[in-house]
């Protein structure tokens, strides 16, 4: 099989290696692997149905959290299933333009999840500091104008990765030390300057996550000091329980996020590319696998639901 096209200096395919240095294991790391994606689709996909099908949960806050479960599943399906096929069954090969469009959603779903959890601290921020005006502010118009905001902002920010990875030539290695394609990682193979993916990658963190995450951060200042100030102890615990499963669920997503991405740029000579492998796959797994259960174990009202299904079913 001819490997590049020599018309364009793409080739073909990639090989993507999995996990570096840990391919004995693949077998073994498989196993948590495939629990895991298995636990946060059918997480996620009871949260969608309970949701959905339930009128008195139709609310701004579970409909983020319908947003949150239905990004959460896509994302994970972007990596998790070629990551097991290369795991059982040895499949390493990945097209070229497969990878291009793994890279893709990547990366748009993780700037979109990124906006969601920025909706949601905005939610609790009008909820606990404007209780009176929450319903007028909060409206199903304005959740779907800035949902199709945000929806926008992603694919305009992240459709440039495509376009600046097709235009580089790649006429030497084709093996990618990764277990699915990411900007970056795939950029690295490029026989040409990618100072320009670099940079515009850096542009894009600035202006998506650590915009969002600094945003969030003043929310949830504002929030604090608005809930100091309530008069009584039992009013505090109640409004910092609303906003605890958020914040939980804010760390475990951009905590491994940046670690990966910081990484890829300065740290990839201090940090084993094993621990940086197995971390950049936990960052896409764990979150979702987690989100449901934490929201599931907070919010009274999804347990509620959820319990009476569940006997409805037996009984």
């Amino acid at each position: 099989m001819e490997i590049l096209n020599t018309s364009n200096f793409h080739p073909e395919y990639f090989i993507l290696k999995g996990i570096p240095g840990l391919e004995s294991y693949h077998f073994l790391l498989s196993i948590p692997f495939c629990s895991m994606y298995i636990l946060a689709l059918l997480g996620n996909s009871i949260f969608l149905l309970v949701i959905t099908t339930n009128e008195s949960l139709h609310q701004p806050m579970y409909i983020f959290l319908v947003l949150l479960a239905f990004t959460d599943i896509l994302l994970c399906s972007s990596t998790v299933p070629k990551t097991l096929s290369i795991f059982w069954f040895n499949s390493h090969e990945i097209s070229f333009n497969g990878c291009v469009v793994q890279t893709f959603f990547i990366h748009f779903l993780f700037c979109l999840e990124s906006a969601i959890l920025l909706m949601m601290a905005y939610d609790r921020y009008i909820a606990i500091c404007y209780p009176l005006s929450y319903t007028t502010k909060m409206t199903n118009a304005f959740i779907k104008r800035i949902t199709v905001i945000y929806l926008t902002r992603s694919f305009c920010m992240i459709t440039p990765f495509a376009f600046l990875l097709i235009r580089l030539p790649y006429q030497q290695s084709i093996i990618i030390e990764h277990s699915y394609c990411e900007h970056m990682a795939m950029a690295r193979l490029a026989t040409a300057d990618i100072l320009v993916n670099i940079v515009y990658g850096l542009t894009i963190a600035f202006f998506s996550s650590f915009i969002d995450l600094s945003l969030i951060g003043i929310s949830y200042c504002v929030i604090a000091r608005a809930v100091l100030r309530l008069p009584s102890t039992e009013a505090r615990f109640k409004a910092f329980n609303t906003c605890v499963s958020h914040i939980c669920v804010i760390f475990m997503f951009y905590v491994p996020a940046f670690f990966s991405f910081i990484v890829h740029r300065v740290g990839h000579k201090l940090i084993s590319l094993q621990v940086h492998i197995l971390l950049a796959n936990l960052y896409v797994l764990v979150p979702p696998m987690m989100n449901p259960i934490i929201y599931g174990v907070k919010t009274k009202e999804i347990r509620q639901v959820v319990f009476q299904m569940f006997i409805q079913n037996i009984f």
